[in-house]
């Protein structure tokens, strides 16, 4: 495999189609937050100026200090391999040996998917509700449904044709953004004067709903994490010279929509609307009359790949999370040659429900707003967590260290504090959406390490000469000419003792040669090497692949590239040993040999192992078996189950009876 694909060396290179790349694929999220934000801080309430001038001023200073700051400067040197995300990061700083690090990995990586549930929801309901300009008693929740499904539908095919189009389509959305603004702004260029933090800490210290606003000024960063996440699919150069364009377009559209607001002052978003059941959206308000559809037109495109970009990140979270064993086995597919994209079919239905129940419970975007933001400022605060310990072992000066992490986890909870708020009307769902998804993650991780704990391994060199005799007793009949074990020993000189059990007792197994396949994840994301270990001659050999936790295991393919390198260097001779079949350079069977184990009723667990491999075997039978998982051909699999027995009873005192 080409380990340079995603290379650490590009992450730096710099081009034009790059950069519009990078528009289409990082910025969907954090891009169309302006469908929503304004809308969200002036709710119900008469306009204010103070709340205009100072919720603009919060917005302003958070896109600097969250998203530039700490994320787009900061955040993005945490790359592995060129590799971006709360995983990536994770398994960067596991090198601290601190196993509580765990925790801030799995809570942010399951908040970072219960964001990919909420965000369709209210980007296409923001964009869509601009058609009630016309038709005030449109119910638009059959629309919206109707857009995702067609967006979840096509995920099997791939986006390789319309991603095209994603770039050109986002780099039309931040220009007409930024137009926008500028016809609003010129009308009142004392709006420009909210750039002074003067006026987000008078909001925040002086008006009695400041701190709240908070809740509603936070949607404007939502999308921060997702553009760590995706770093690897552009290089940090890329997003760090496209954001300076998308974050002036997204400031001058904020400072249009507030010039609008203030010259409306006293009067409420219903008002402007003139329709009690429908409040006017400030984004679609700045617009003309004449330009109001093709404007819909462009924000539902715009909330579609904003969207594609959340999904294809949930897929990507999914398989990092499946090789770092926090998720069940899942089957995967890559509908395109495209560069790191996949299709995960459980997870793509898994959030279409997710994202049918969001709309389907809040109805409008408004009533979302309330679910929005309080998982994704927990993922942001575990980023932090992770962050720190990453620039402790850059050996940065820890007082500079604890004054970054002083001053964000200040800021983050800050704002955790606001989304507080929005707990009761709403924000619990996607909280337990996240703690669900967490649940899951904690059990996979805690039953593998369970399992690991009490698996039995014996010393190959013990039974070495016992396979090579079993290999030549032309007494028993042949198995296959190729028997392949997967072994989850990491040394090489070991095995599972249920492996050696099931060659030599179960059934006796004569093969002419024995294989021993390990698989190795490395915490670095792309690597794919191997290394062989000639344990008999001819007749024992191992196989260990070192893949990288972004690299797939198609183990029978890889096996095969191995088999081929070992015949081309003459170290193995994979003919046929039948006589007949040998002369005529006939090349034997391969068979993989996979143990399954199942939870014996014949084990005295603690309650708390108990209840977590009980979850564990019921995730697992819902879960794909290890043969798909591997990528192994199912008509050269055999799968034996074998009881895990753990803490066996006590001896049973029987007496007989004469």
């Amino acid at each position: 495999m080409d380990n340079t694909h995603n290379g650490h060396h590009n992450i730096n290179k710099i081009t034009l189609g790059g950069l519009i790349v990078t528009l289409g694929i990082i910025y969907g999220d954090i891009g169309t937050s302006p469908l929503y934000v304004m809308k969200a801080i002036v709710g119900d309430k008469p306009i204010s100026s103070v709340v205009v001038l100072g919720a603009i001023s919060c917005i302003f200073w958070t896109l600097t200090l969250q998203t530039t700051l700490k994320y787009v400067i900061l955040t993005l040197r945490a790359d592995n391999k060129g590799e971006g995300g709360i995983f990536a990061l994770y398994t960067l700083v596991k090198k601290c040996k601190k196993k509580w690090l765990i925790v801030p990995a799995i809570i942010g990586g399951s908040a970072l998917l219960a964001d990919g549930i909420i965000t369709p929801p209210i980007s296409v309901a923001s964009a869509v509700e601009g058609l009630r300009t016309y038709t005030p008693t449109l119910n638009t929740v059959p629309i919206v449904i109707g857009i995702l499904f067609v967006l979840f539908a096509i995920q099997q095919f791939g986006t390789k044709f319309i991603g095209k189009f994603f770039g050109p389509l986002m780099l039309l959305w931040f220009g007409m953004l930024g137009v926008l603004g500028v016809i609003q702004m010129v009308s009142d260029v004392s709006v420009l004067k909210a750039l002074n933090p003067y006026y987000a800490i008078k909001l925040l210290s002086i008006h009695h709903e400041g701190f709240y606003v908070l809740g509603a000024v936070f949607l404007c960063t939502t999308g921060a994490e997702a553009l760590y996440s995706d770093m690897g699919h552009c290089g940090r150069s890329n997003i760090r010279i496209s954001w300076i364009f998308v974050k002036s377009m997204l400031v001058i559209n904020y400072i249009g929509q507030g010039a609008y607001l203030i010259a409306n002052e006293g009067k409420t978003l219903v008002q402007l609307s003139g329709d009690a059941a429908n409040p006017a959206n400030p984004f679609y308000l700045i617009m003309a009359d004449w330009f109001l559809p093709i404007g819909i037109g462009i924000a539902t495109m715009a909330a579609v790949i904003a969207s594609q970009a959340l999904i294809s990140g949930s897929f990507t979270l999914i398989s990092e999370a499946m090789r770092l064993n926090f998720w069940p086995k899942v089957l995967i597919k890559y509908p395109t040659e495209l560069k790191g994209q996949l299709y995960i079919p459980s997870i793509n239905w898994l959030l279409f429900a997710g994202c049918v129940m969001i709309v389907w419970n809040f109805k409008e975007s408004s009533n979302m707003e309330a679910a929005y933001g309080l998982a994704i400022v927990l993922c942001m605060i575990m980023t932090t967590t992770l962050l720190a310990y990453f620039m402790l072992m850059k050996r940065m000066n820890k007082l500079l260290v604890f004054l970054i992490v002083g001053v964000y986890l200040t800021i983050e909870f800050s704002f955790f504090w606001a989304n507080l708020s929005k707990f009761h009307h709403g924000g619990y769902v996607t909280l337990i959406i996240a703690a669900f998804l967490a649940l899951i993650m904690v059990i996979w991780y805690m039953a593998k390490n369970i399992r690991k704990s009490y698996t039995e391994l014996v010393k190959i060199e013990k039974y070495k000469h016992v396979l090579a005799e079993l290999s030549n007793d032309l007494t028993i009949p042949k198995y296959a000419t190729h028997l392949i074990h997967m072994t989850n020993s990491t040394n090489a000189d070991e095995i599972e003792s249920k492996i050696i059990y099931s060659i030599l007792q179960k059934r006796p197994k004569r093969a002419d040669i024995y294989w021993f396949v390990h698989v190795n994840v490395l915490d670095e994301p792309h690597k794919a090497e191997y290394k062989v270990h000639h344990i008999v001659n001819e007749d024992v050999i191992r196989v260990d692949f070192n893949l990288g936790f972004r690299v797939a295991p198609k183990i029978n393919l890889m096996f095969r590239k191995v088999v081929q390198d070992l015949v081309k260097n003459g170290e193995v001779d994979i003919t046929s040993r039948y006589e007949s079949l040998n002369r005529n350079n006939v090349i034997g069977d391969f068979k993989f040999i996979i143990i399954e184990k199942f939870l014996s009723y014949d084990n005295d667990l603690p309650w708390h192992e108990r209840v977590i491999l009980d979850a564990y075997f019921v995730l697992k039978k819902i879960s794909m078996s290890e043969g798909r998982a591997f990528g192994l051909d199912s008509s050269s699999v055999k799968i034996e189950k074998f009881p895990l027995v753990i803490h066996p009873h006590r001896e049973i005192n029987l007496k007989r009876l004469e």
